[in-house]
C-alpha cells in the first residue's frame, strides 16, 4: 500500500495528445510529471488527485495506484487480496466494480482473477460488487505483478457537467482544450470557429480566458472514497476571482440548430457574455473587430457526415475566405483527410500526430499567421 502523501497518480490522455497534456499538467503545478504510454504520471497526495480532476482540461480521467503485490497463482492472489487494506481507500457502503487485465503472467484468466478479488473485497470489507457501480477498481496483472488502481474520476472528464445540447459528431471538450493549447491559445487571443456545431471550441476558450475550472459543475468518484475530505475539497473548489476576457469568442454555422445549441451551452457554462454566435455560411465569414487571433474549426470529414466529394468545395471555400479576409490570423483545422486540407490552399505546417476521435483518427493541421 502506498502512503497517502506519496501516491502514484496517472492522468489518462487521448492517444496522440500526451505531449500537450504533459504541458498542461506541468503548467498546473504538478511537480515531477513525466510522459509515458497513454498518459502522464506524477506523485502526490489525495488533494493532488482532487485538484487534477478539477483543473485539468485535457485529462480523460485520473487513476490512483493504491498498491501492488506479486502473485503467481490464484490461491496466492486470493490470500494476498484478503490481506490488502481495502478500507484505507474504499468504503463498505459504496458499491464497486472490478476490472481485471492480465498480460505475460502465470495468472492468465482475467475472469477468475476478478472473482477472487471481488470475493476478497466483499468478505473482508463488506462492500457490494455491482456491474453498474460508479466507482471502479482497475486491476492489472503484468509479469505476475498485481497492481490496484482506483478511478478517481467516475464519468470521463470531458463531461464538464454543464453541456445541455449536443450537435452531430461533437468534438470532446478534452480534445478541444488540447487542440487550442497546440494552437498556442493562452486566453489572450480572440477565437473564431466558422463551423461551431455545439460551440465546444469557443466555450472551452472562453472558460480558459475567464479562469473557470473545467470540473466546477460536476461530481467525481473520489467523493465516495474513505480517503475523501469534504472540507479540503470545498476549499479547493472555492472559485477564483473571475477574469473578464478582454477579447471575444465568435462562432458561426449555417445550421440554426447548431447556433441554438451553442448559445444554450455557453449560457449553461456561464460564458455567454463573451461568446457570439451567428448563422452564416463559410463564404460569408468576416473577421471580428479585434486584433488577429486564432481560427479553429472541426469541419465534416465525409466519414460519417456529408458526401466527401462535395466536401472538397467546402474546404476550398473555407480556405479562400480565410486567405482573403483573415490576414494575421493563425488557422487550425481538425480533420481525418490531408487531401481535404490541401483543398483549402492554405500554407499548412507539418501536422500533429493522429488522435483518436469517435472511432476515427484525426489530426490538427495548422498554419502560421496568414499573410
Amino acid at each position: 500500500m502506498t502512503t497517502e502523501t506519496d501516491l502514484e497518480i496517472f492522468i489518462v490522455a487521448t492517444p496522440g495528445l500526451e505531449p500537450a497534456l504533459l504541458d498542461e499538467v506541468r503548467e498546473a503545478g504538478f511537480a515531477g510529471a513525466t510522459q509515458g504510454p497513454g498518459g502522464i504520471t506524477f506523485r502526490g497526495g489525495w488533494p493532488d488527485v482532487w485538484r487534477a480532476n478539477l483543473v485539468l482540461r485535457g485529462a480523460t480521467r485520473v487513476l490512483v495506484r493504491i498498491g501492488a503485490f506479486r502473485a503467481f497463482h490464484l490461491a496466492q492472489l486470493d490470500k494476498r487480496a484478503r490481506k490488502f487494506p481495502w478500507g484505507d481507500v474504499l468504503r463498505k457502503d459504496v458499491p464497486i466494480k472490478v476490472e481485471v487485465t492480465c498480460k505475460a503472467s502465470k495468472i492468465y484468466h482475467a475472469g477468475a482473477a476478478q472473482q477472487r478479488i471481488e470475493r476478497a473485497i466483499t468478505e473482508t470489507l463488506g462492500a457490494q460488487i455491482a456491474a453498474d457501480a460508479g466507482l471502479v477498481l482497475k486491476v492489472r496483472i503484468d509479469d505476475n505483478l498485481v497492481t490496484f488502481s482506483v478511478d478517481s474520476s467516475g464519468e470521463s472528464l470531458h463531461k464538464r457537467g454543464h453541456k445541455q445540447a449536443v450537435s452531430k459528431a461533437p468534438m470532446r471538450e478534452t480534445l478541444a482544450a488540447l487542440f487550442l493549447r497546440q494552437m498556442g491559445f493562452d486566453g489572450s487571443q480572440s477565437v473564431v470557429d466558422p463551423m461551431c456545431g455545439s460551440g465546444t471550441f469557443l466555450i472551452e476558450a472562453a472558460e480558459i480566458a475567464a479562469g473557470l475550472n473545467p470540473g466546477r459543475s460536476r461530481s467525481f468518484a473520489f467523493e465516495n472514497l474513505s480517503s475523501f475530505d469534504a472540507t479540503t475539497w470545498a476549499a479547493l473548489k472555492t472559485p477564483r476571482p473571475l477574469v473578464a476576457p478582454s477579447l471575444g469568442f465568435f462562432g458561426s454555422d449555417r445550421d440554426d440548430g447548431a447556433i441554438r445549441s451553442s448559445e444554450t451551452n455557453a449560457k449553461a457554462a456561464g460564458v455567454s457574455y463573451w461568446c457570439q454566435f451567428t448563422r452564416a455560411a463559410v463564404s460569408d465569414l468576416t473577421p471580428p473587430d479585434t486584433r488577429p487571433g486564432i481560427v479553429i474549426v472541426n469541419p465534416p470529414y465525409g466519414e460519417r457526415i456529408g458526401n466527401k466529394k462535395l466536401l472538397f468545395g467546402l474546404y476550398g471555400a473555407l480556405g479562400a475566405t480565410l486567405k482573403e479576409r483573415f490576414s494575421g490570423w493563425s488557422v487550425g483545422i481538425v480533420t481525418t483527410d490531408a487531401g481535404l486540407v490541401k483543398a483549402t490552399g492554405l500554407p499548412i505546417l507539418p501536422p500533429g500526430p493522429p488522435v483518436a476521435h469517435g472511432g476515427l483518427k484525426v489530426r490538427l493541421f495548422r498554419t502560421a499567421a496568414l499573410k
